[in-house]
C-alpha cells in the first residue's frame, strides 16, 4: 500500500506540474478585442507620425525626413505590438497574411476596420499638432503627387510593385515557415524607407489605403484617391500569390509539393 500511495502522489504531482507548465488558454478579450485595439492604436500613431512628417517637412531634408520617420515608425510598433495582433496596420498586409493562412478569416474585416479608424485618428491628430498653414501647404499629408492621367500607369505600378516588396518582407519573414525571423521589424522598416527614398517622387509610396484614407478624410482632399487602394491591395494580392505559387515553403505553398 505504501508504494501505491506513493506511485499516486508521484502521478499526482506530475500532472500538477504538466499543467502549471500549459500555457492558459486565452480569455475573449484577448483573442478578438485586444487585437483589434492594437491595430487601431498602431495604425493610429503610425498615420499620425507620418503625417506629421510630411507637414512638417523641412525642405532641406527632401525625402530623407518622411522615410526614415515612417521606416522607424514602423519597425517601433511593429516590434511592440506582434505579439498582440501581429502588427499589420495596412490593409494589404492582413488580406496577404489571410490569403496565407497567418490568421482566421473572422478576424480580417475587424481588422480592416481598425486600420481605417486608426488612419483618420491620426491624421485628425497630425491636424491639431502642425499650423495651418503648414497644414494647408502639404493637403493635409494627402497624396497630391499625382496631377494627371497621364501619370496614372507608373503610379498605379509604382504602389503595387513597392507595396508587393514590403508584403513579401512581411509574409517571408512573418507567416512562412521556412524563412521567419525575429529581425521583422527591421526589415519591414527598412523596406519601407528604401521604398520611400526610391518612388517618393512617383507616387508620393502610399503603400497603405488606411494611411491614404485618414488624410484624404481629414483633409477632404479625394483627387485620385482611388488609386492608393487599387495599387496597394494589387501589390498585396501578387504577393500573397507568389508566396502561395513559388516561395513559400511546403506547408504554404498549394502547387509544386
Amino acid at each position: 500500500m505504501p508504494v501505491e500511495a506513493e506511485k499516486l502522489e508521484l502521478e499526482e504531482l506530475d500532472k500538477t506540474l504538466l499543467n502549471r507548465d500549459k500555457p492558459k488558454p486565452q480569455s475573449k478579450y484577448e483573442r478578438i478585442f485586444q487585437p483589434c485595439i492594437a491595430e487601431l492604436v498602431g495604425t493610429t500613431f503610425f498615420v499620425f507620425i507620418g503625417c506629421v512628417s510630411v507637414i512638417e517637412n523641412v525642405e532641406a531634408a527632401g525625402r530623407l525626413q518622411p522615410a526614415l520617420v515612417h521606416g522607424l515608425a514602423v519597425a517601433v510598433l511593429v516590434a511592440c505590438m506582434a505579439e498582440i495582433s501581429g502588427s499589420h496596420f495596412n490593409p494589404p498586409f492582413t488580406i496577404a497574411i489571410w490569403l496565407c493562412g497567418g490568421m482566421q478569416l473572422t478576424m480580417v474585416v475587424p481588422y480592416l476596420i481598425s486600420q481605417l479608424i486608426g488612419g483618420v485618428l491620426g491624421a485628425a491628430m497630425s491636424k491639431v499638432m502642425t499650423s495651418d498653414e503648414n497644414y494647408a501647404n502639404a493637403t493635409g499629408a494627402a497624396f497630391a503627387v499625382l496631377k494627371s492621367d497621364e501619370q496614372l500607369g507608373k503610379v498605379v505600378f509604382a504602389e503595387m510593385a513597392m507595396t508587393c516588396l514590403v508584403t513579401l518582407v512581411v509574409l517571408m519573414g512573418a507567416v512562412n515557415g521556412k524563412s521567419k525571423s525575429p529581425m521583422v521589424p527591421f526589415m519591414v522598416g527598412c523596406t519601407v524607407i528604401v521604398n520611400i527614398l526610391a518612388g517618393g517622387d512617383v507616387s508620393g509610396t502610399c503603400l497603405n489605403p488606411a494611411r491614404a484614407f485618414g488624410p484624404a478624410l481629414v483633409a477632404n482632399h479625394w483627387t485620385y484617391h482611388w488609386v492608393y487602394w487599387v495599387g496597394p491591395l494589387g501589390g498585396g494580392l501578387v504577393a500573397a500569390a507568389l508566396m502561395r505559387l513559388l516561395l513559400g515553403d511546403e506547408k504554404l505553398r498549394v502547387v509544386m509539393k
